[in-house]
């Protein structure tokens, strides 16, 4: 099992991108739509995915092809076992209905607009009710705020929203991880990283700053 990749992003695609791990190793790894943009930034960095791996193909027949999708915090890959644990939902059919942040579609899950998921590519009315059917109730740990009708803080810079998904993994809750990320940077906007506002929340959480 390959649960996470490290290495330079050399080439990126509306579905996946190629990373290079060093000694000659490039690996293709597929990616929701909604990530494409954050890791069009990052092209030519080096960068972390958390994976699963995934097997495409009929068993039975002999036809398989291994795969490897990748994601930008462990909490995606989880809503995505999630998501994609629903009747009729694929791997790659998920990765393009994807198309927002996971946190997004978790939040309507949870308050029940069809409306939101019919809006997602590859969802229609039926398969909508199908997934809040199936999942209402057990994604709240992925929404966050957002699941009670809070908006999103799309104004935070990428690192503050890396931070919070790491702080919550590391058993904060989603509020609480927010709001330590917004005083620490209310007081040292110049970090520039998640490892540095990480390391402040917890000099915070001290009485250290």
């Amino acid at each position: 099992m390959i649960a996470r990749i490290t290495g330079r992003l050399e080439e990126i695609t509306t579905s996946s991108v190629l990373i290079d791990t060093g000694d000659g190793l490039w690996y293709e790894v597929l990616i929701p739509v909604s990530d494409i943009d954050r890791l069009s930034a990052k092209l030519g960095s080096d960068i972390i995915l958390h994976t699963i791996h995934h097997i495409e193909g009929d068993p039975s027949r002999g036809q398989v092809i291994p795969r490897l999708i990748g994601f930008l915090s462990e909490a995606d890959r989880e809503f995505f076992k999630a998501f994609t644990k629903v009747k009729g939902i694929g791997a790659r059919k998920a990765l393009r209905a994807l198309a927002r942040p996971a946190a997004e579609i978790a939040a309507a899950i949870e308050n029940k607009d069809d409306k939101m998921l019919v809006s997602l590519p590859e969802i229609g009315k039926r398969t909508a009710e199908q997934i809040i059917a199936e999942l209402h109730g057990k994604l709240a740990k992925f929404a966050g705020d957002l699941s009670a009708g809070a908006s999103a803080k799309s104004q935070l810079p990428e690192p503050a929203l890396e931070a919070i998904s790491a702080l919550v993994q590391l058993g904060e809750k989603h509020t609480d991880a927010s709001a330590l990320v917004e005083r620490v940077l209310a007081v040292a906007p110049e970090l520039q990283s998640a490892e540095e506002i990480i390391q402040q929340v917890y000099k915070l959480k001290a009485g250290n700053v």
